[in-house]
């Protein structure tokens, strides 16, 4: 075979596979890059503040001391109560001293409404006008089993014996108990923790009529209230405003003092 004809055959075998190749290309149809759909709508991240809150639990009347920390939170969720370590970085020392009100959970934001600043008694800062405190000796038998707690509200029960037999009537109702002396006793070879003084918030007439019934009878019990008939805004309150409008509990005590004899009615609200 000549020189000649080789080089027009190998010609020819590269041009067919060139046009192979060529024909391959254009069949073959390009793959797109892929495309990612995100499924939820990127947001934008949050703003964090830091926000005054209690380390720890906090009962009634507890110094708020050494029981604050920064935590952040969410600035869309910051109320106008709050207090922010950007507005007021020293809260921590002003609000040093300052008694609880109310019970604090750990982690709550501490609120000033909440807080009471006096370097007087706890007792005598948290009484609204015109109340009065009177402690009343109660034991756990008389007190619901020594479940009776600060801020719980209750009935007054009076129990006398008058010769041969007993009269008891409910002298007031719905008093909120401020405080309670809790001790630890043993009873039945557990130990439990009862309360020895009940610590009520009365208008002066109901302590002048509290006091004379502490003399006169053989028990006083604390009957503990449900919390939706007791505290204005629960379900009950409107009912029980409303039954003590139209026959209004009573109570008359008689008071002998130098000689005098007075009759001590308080109306229980």
């Amino acid at each position: 075979m000549g020189i000649a004809r080789l080089a027009v055959l190998g010609l020819s075998l590269a041009a067919a596979v060139g046009a192979g190749l060529i024909a391959v290309n254009l069949a073959t149809p390009e793959v797109p890059e892929p495309v990612i759909i995100s499924a939820q709508p990127v947001e934008p991240p949050i703003r964090l503040v830091e926000v005054l809150v209690t380390a720890r639990e906090l009962p009634m009347g507890a110094r708020i001391d050494d029981a604050m920390s920064w935590q952040k939170w969410p600035e869309d969720g910051v109320g106008e109560t709050l207090i922010l370590r950007d507005a007021r970085p020293n809260a921590m020392e002003e609000l040093k001293g300052s008694v609880a009100r109310q019970s604090f959970f750990a982690g709550e934001p501490v609120r000033e409404a909440k807080l009471i600043e006096t370097d007087r008694g706890f007792m005598s800062a948290i009484l609204p006008s015109g109340k009065r405190a009177v402690a009343v000796s109660i034991a756990a038998d008389t007190s619901a089993g020594g479940f009776i707690l600060p801020n719980d509200h209750v009935d007054v029960i009076m129990t006398r014996q008058l010769g041969d037999r007993f009269d008891t009537e409910t002298i007031m109702q719905n008093l909120r108990v401020l405080a309670i002396d809790q001790t630890i006793e043993e009873q039945n070879g557990e130990r439990v923790v009862v309360g020895s003084t009940a610590t009520l918030e009365v208008d002066p007439a109901q302590a002048e009529a509290l006091t004379v019934a502490q003399r006169m009878a053989d028990r006083l019990v604390l009957s503990l209230r449900s919390l939706s008939d007791s505290v204005p805004g629960s379900p009950g309150y409107a009912e029980f405003l409303l039954n003590q409008e139209e026959a209004p509990q009573r109570s008359r005590i008689r008071l002998v003092r130098y000689g005098q004899t007075t009759d001590i009615t308080t109306t229980t609200n």
